[in-house]
């Protein structure tokens, strides 16, 4: 093929070639069209796959022309085409406003997924934090200012779940604080926190996981990337609140000074939490986060995380997990997701979870002793979250990211980081009133 492939989309089927004309992909002349059938019931979900496609037949760049593009339909061709090192690689169709939007949202994508892709040597805790500092200071720096928390500091100020999940390695934990002010006033109230899992390699800790359980953990920092790019999206769309991000970096890692089973950690507000389950770090790291976006006396919460894998078991890896103890936030996040063509599906999460995770020696403990942390581990987190929120959890929203990475490529991915999720938050950010 050649380096740039015009892409047209069609409901009339090719009448040049009878072998051709039921299929999906059509070649006419030294252009590629996309036939859609009038009556497709899933014609967002069959140009995705028709994106994945002609990727595979080694299209170097997509140009999309004709007048059938509608935003959305270039969208999904866009997250079926885009891969590793053609993450950019569409030229959209339209109005010039259409196309500044698409552009913004594929560069904002694009740097989430190459993030995720990183590998565990290029992406230690304190790198994750300073990347996604110095990315969105690149979008506004007159309304950014950040602060990065990091090794024996993080034990000083308090902040215990990441200290301890992240001291096992030679690279430092850390907490980024980035503030978001584009109102001009300091003491203007924080509309929204956001709190990201950045985990940036899982090897499970003393609950070691096997090497086919480790090989994709790169991606276990994906919380973090999801709420970043979050952010950058909404002021590129014209943010005009006050946001805070607080990311909890760490890698978890088996030594010496390695957190242990029957550990027990006490937190700023004052739970106790006992190690039952070294794997499950991700609730352990952003409990902190979850208290120190409480502390902002923000309107709302919005925490990322690839938190377990019971919510890929529950959704087949397609959806978003959604928990929350607030039923009209988590509406207006299905309203959003629905909006952008993001799959999300709410999982149960009500008061009584906290207790499900119980300990003879501490409030809680971060897990069952069981593999996956046993029946409901996914709502269980969740309710081990909400011990560390305010207002009962009213204006808390959890986001299991079970759809974000596929270790291999299918119909409607290729290889590697999706990052869906950002444009739902990202439209949270923007509705917040």
């Amino acid at each position: 093929m050649t380096t740039q492939t015009h892409i047209r989309l069609t409901s009339t089927p090719s009448q040049i070639n009878n072998w051709q004309a039921d299929n999906l992909i059509q070649f006419i002349d030294n252009d590629i069209e996309i036939y859609i059938k009038a009556d497709e019931l899933h014609p967002l979900r069959k140009i995705q796959q028709a994106g994945r496609k002609i990727e595979t037949l080694k299209v170097e760049h997509a140009v999309l022309v004709g007048d059938n593009w509608s935003e959305a339909n270039q969208w999904a061709f866009a997250l079926g085409f885009t891969c590793v090192d053609k993450l950019t690689a569409v030229t959209f169709t339209g109005d010039t406003s259409e196309v500044a939007a698409l552009n913004n949202k594929l560069t904002v994508y694009a740097w989430a997924r190459d993030l995720v892709n990183q590998t565990p040597a290029q992406l230690y805790p304190e790198k994750l934090a300073q990347l996604s500092a110095e990315y969105l200071i690149s979008l506004a720096p007159e309304h950014v200012n950040t602060e990065i928390i990091s090794g024996e500091a993080l034990k000083e100020q308090g902040w215990t779940g990441i200290y301890h999940v992240g001291k096992a390695s030679v690279n430092k934990p850390c907490l980024l604080v980035l503030d978001y002010n584009p109102t001009g006033d300091k003491n203007a109230p924080v509309a929204t926190s956001l709190v990201g899992k950045g985990i940036t390699f899982d090897s499970g800790g003393y609950s070691l996981k096997s090497s086919v359980g480790m090989f994709d953990m790169k991606c276990d920092m994906g919380g973090a990337a999801v709420v970043t790019a979050a952010l950058a999206l909404a002021i590129k769309q014209g943010l005009k609140e006050r946001v805070k991000l607080f990311l909890c970096c760490a890698e978890n890692l088996v030594s010496g000074d390695a957190y242990k089973l029957s550990d027990i950690l006490t937190y700023k507000n004052g739970v106790t939490v006992e190690i039952a389950n070294t794997d499950a770090e991700g609730r352990v790291v952003l409990a902190d986060g979850l208290l120190a976006a409480s502390e902002t006396g923000c309107q709302r919460i919005i925490n990322a995380a690839t938190l377990t894998g019971a919510a890929v078991n529950a959704t087949g890896g397609d959806y978003i997990a959604l928990f929350s103890l607030d039923q009209q936030l988590v509406e207006l996040a299905k309203q959003k997701a629905v909006q952008h063509n993001e799959l999300v599906w709410q999982l149960p999460l009500e008061i009584w979870h906290q207790d499900k995770c119980p300990s003879a020696f501490a409030d809680t403990a971060n897990s069952r002793p069981q593999p996956g942390g046993g029946a409901g581990g996914a709502s269980n987190a969740a309710g081990f979250l909400s011990r560390f929120v305010p207002n009962n959890g009213q204006g808390w929203l959890h986001c299991d990211l079970a759809s974000i990475y596929n270790a291999n490529a299918n119909s409607l991915w290729a290889a590697g980081a999706t990052c869906q999720g950002i444009s739902t938050i990202a439209s949270l950010l923007v509705a917040q009133k």
